[in-house]
């Protein structure tokens, strides 16, 4: 089951994020924006060659390109590591990464076929706006909160060896 739920989630995520991403390439120009709700929302078609908030996006490109790269890697890995060990019952752990992972699989895509991610869900109230952002970025950032929390309230199972200490 838990590879089912990878796959939906996470392959789901992944073909949400780049057909998105294709459309507004195809259909507005770079730093073209089209207000959806004024004053709140527009679609806003941006590159960002560097991470959440635009950090290191003054670095060279080669630097960026190793060092996301790497960073995606190691991600990656530690997120399946985390995905593989869960319980097979705790199906929402398991579909709380797989968001996560198809985030990030989605913005490596990006960076491994342009060397920059496309942004463009750009939330704003008048003039102050929050970073643009895309899909990927969205089930990344909606599975991490989740994740925490239910890792936060995940009932823990006393341990054996502690018991019959206490008993």
């Amino acid at each position: 089951m838990r590879f089912i739920i990878l796959a939906v989630v996470g392959l789901g995520t992944i073909i949400v994020d780049q057909l998105t991403k294709i459309h507004i390439m195809q259909t507005m120009r770079l730093h073209e924006s089209i207000p959806i709700i004024q004053n709140f929302f527009s679609l806003t078609y941006i590159r960002n060659p560097g991470a959440a908030f635009g950090i290191l996006a003054s670095s060279g490109t080669l630097f960026r390109l190793v060092f996301f790269g790497v960073m995606s890697l190691f991600a990656l890995g530690l997120l399946l590591t985390i995905f593989l060990r869960l319980p097979q019952e705790d199906w929402l752990g398991q579909l709380f990464i797989s968001g996560i992972l198809g985030g990030a699989v989605g913005n490596l895509l990006d960076r491994l076929r342009f060397g920059e991610v496309i942004d463009f869900l750009d939330f704003y109230i008048d003039a102050y706006h929050w970073p643009a952002f895309n899909v990927a970025d969205a089930a990344i950032s909606v599975g991490v909160c989740f994740l925490v929390v239910h890792f936060a309230f995940e009932k823990k199972e006393p341990d054996s060896a502690l018991q019959q200490d206490h008993s």
